[in-house]
This record gives structure tokens, C-alpha cells and sequence, in this order.
């Protein structure tokens, strides 16, 4: 892709296991990726580092955000089998040479457990706002048909932009 300024997610779609889900409303909230850190100090260290340890993050959540109560938040609900969620964007962009407007695909997949469902609440010609939060167990995103970085808590994988970074570590344990 030639240089572009990346301006607005267009427009986005949330699937369960390839199905459109129902009754989402508003921003999805994307996980942090905050990475489990130990503190390097002593001899040839001026004071302290917070060093991150390659490929270890803390817990990552996803929520989801429902207008009403509907059959597809209870869908997402079982811990025994978690759902893999696949959000589709259409990322609008623009040329900043000529100013043409053009548009490349965002693809986050997602596999988690329910750790918090909010029911909302219920007030007579109003959206209830119930939301499922998620506990990340994968995450991959695609930005162009190009994965950027794929973390998979539970098979000992993470890569950023096809580069495996545990690959390494894996060989010796």
C-alpha cells in the first residue's frame, strides 16, 4: 500500500463464529496490551528499569456492547466454550499527494471468556445498554490483509508483523 493518512474507521461489523451479531451499539473497546515487567537494578544500571519480558502480558479484555438485551449477548455467555469474535473495519484513508479518498480493511479476531456481563439497565423508551466483557485468551489483528501482531496466551505464540518473537524462547524450554 503506497503511502496514506489514515483518517477514520468507516464503518465496522462484529461476527460470532462468522454470523453477524445482532444488537451492537456504539464503540467496542479494543484491549491494552500492557506487557508483565520486573524491575533491573545493580551494578552498571544508573537507578532502576522496568524491563518487559518478551511475548508475557497482563490480563486483556475486550467489551461488548449490546443496545438492548437480545439472544445474541446470551450467545457469547458460555465459559465452556469460548466464542472466537471477528470485528471487520473499513479504515478510510487518503492519498496526501492527489487528496483521493480510498479505503483498506481491519480485521481483529478474538477468543475469550465471559468474565462480566452487565444487564443494563431498563427505563421505559430507552436502550437497556447491557455489555459482555471478555477475557482474551487470542488476539490477532490484519490491517490491509497484513497481520500485524497475533497473541495466543494458551499455544505459547505472539508475533509482531510475522515475525514469531517466541520462537526462540519455545525451542529452549
Amino acid at each position: 500500500m503506497a503511502a496514506v493518512l489514515p483518517e477514520v474507521l468507516n464503518h465496522y461489523n462484529v461476527y460470532n463464529e462468522g454470523q453477524v451479531l445482532i444488537g451492537i451499539s456504539g464503540e467496542v473497546e479494543l484491549p491494552d496490551f500492557e506487557a508483565i515487567t520486573d524491575t533491573i537494578e545493580g551494578s552498571g544500571i544508573i537507578g532502576t528499569l522496568e524491563e518487559p519480558v518478551t511475548g508475557q502480558f497482563d490480563s486483556m479484555q475486550i467489551k461488548i456492547p449490546f443496545s438492548v438485551l437480545y439472544e445474541d449477548l446470551f450467545a457469547i455467555l458460555d465459559t465452556t466454550t469460548p466464542p472466537t469474535l471477528t470485528l471487520r473495519g473499513s479504515m478510510q484513508c487518503m492519498d496526501p499527494t492527489t487528496g483521493v479518498t480510498d479505503y483498506y480493511p481491519v480485521k481483529v479476531v478474538v477468543r475469550g471468556k465471559a468474565k462480566t456481563t452487565k444487564m443494563g439497565t431498563m427505563a421505559k423508551g430507552k436502550k437497556m445498554e447491557p455489555e459482555v466483557e471478555l477475557e482474551i485468551q487470542y488476539i490477532s489483528i490484519d490491517i490491509n490483509g497484513k497481520n500485524v501482531v497475533t497473541l495466543d496466551k494458551l499455544n505459547f505464540k505472539y508475533s509482531i508483523n510475522g515475525v514469531d518473537l517466541m520462537e526462540k524462547i519455545r525451542q529452549q524450554c
